[in-house]
C-alpha cells in the first residue's frame, strides 16, 4: 500500500468524522431554528415576517445534516476528496493576510468609515488569494464598497460606518 492510500483510508474522511460533522450541521440548524423562534413577532409585517428566512436556513441545515449523518452511516462521503488525500501544506501569508484584512476592518471602520475600511480589507484579502494587480483591486474594492455604502446608507437608511469618505458623499 503506498503511503497516498493508506494517508486517505485514515484521515479525518473516515464514517466516524463524517457523522460528527453531520450532526454538527444538525445542531447548528436547530441553533438557528431556535434563534429564529426567539425572534419577537411584529405587527409591521403584512404576510412574510422577520422570521421566515431563519426559519428557511435552519429547516435547510437539518435537512442537510441528516442527509450528511445518513452518508455516514452508508460508509462516509469524505473517503474520497482529492483535498482530502493530498493537502497542501498551510499557506501561513495567505492566512495572514486574511486575519489582518479582519482586523484592518475593525479597527478602521469606526475611524476612517466603512468605505475605506472595507476597500483595504479587500485588497488584503484579494493578496490572499494569489492577486498580484493591487491597483486593480483598490479601484474594484472602491468601486464595490462604494456601491454597498450607496445602498444601504442612503437607499436603505442603514448606518453601516459613516466616516471621511461618507461625510464628502
Amino acid at each position: 500500500m503506498n503511503q497516498l492510500s493508506h494517508r486517505a483510508g485514515t484521515a479525518a474522511g473516515t464514517p466516524r468524522a463524517d457523522l460528527v460533522v453531520g450532526l454538527g450541521v444538525v445542531v447548528l440548524g436547530l441553533l438557528v431554528l431556535y434563534a429564529a423562534w426567539a425572534i419577537p413577532e411584529s405587527p409591521l409585517y403584512a404576510q412574510v415576517g422577520a422570521k421566515a428566512v431563519p426559519y428557511l436556513v435552519g429547516a435547510i441545515l437539518v435537512a442537510l445534516g441528516i442527509g450528511l449523518s445518513a452518508t455516514a452511516a452508508k460508509g462516509g462521503w469524505s473517503h474520497g476528496l482529492e483535498e482530502e488525500m493530498a493537502a497542501p501544506p498551510t499557506n501561513w501569508r495567505a492566512l495572514g493576510l486574511l486575519g489582518a484584512g479582519l482586523v484592518v476592518q475593525l479597527a478602521l471602520i469606526d475611524w476612517l468609515g466603512f468605505v475605506i475600511a472595507a476597500t483595504i480589507q479587500y485588497v488584503l484579502v484579494c493578496s490572499a488569494f494569489g492577486s498580484r494587480r493591487p491597483l486593480r483591486d483598490l479601484v474594484i474594492g472602491i468601486l464595490v464598497t462604494l456601491g454597498a455604502y450607496i445602498a444601504f446608507a442612503k437607499l436603505l437608511g442603514v448606518n453601516i460606518g459613516a466616516g471621511v469618505l461618507e461625510g464628502i458623499i
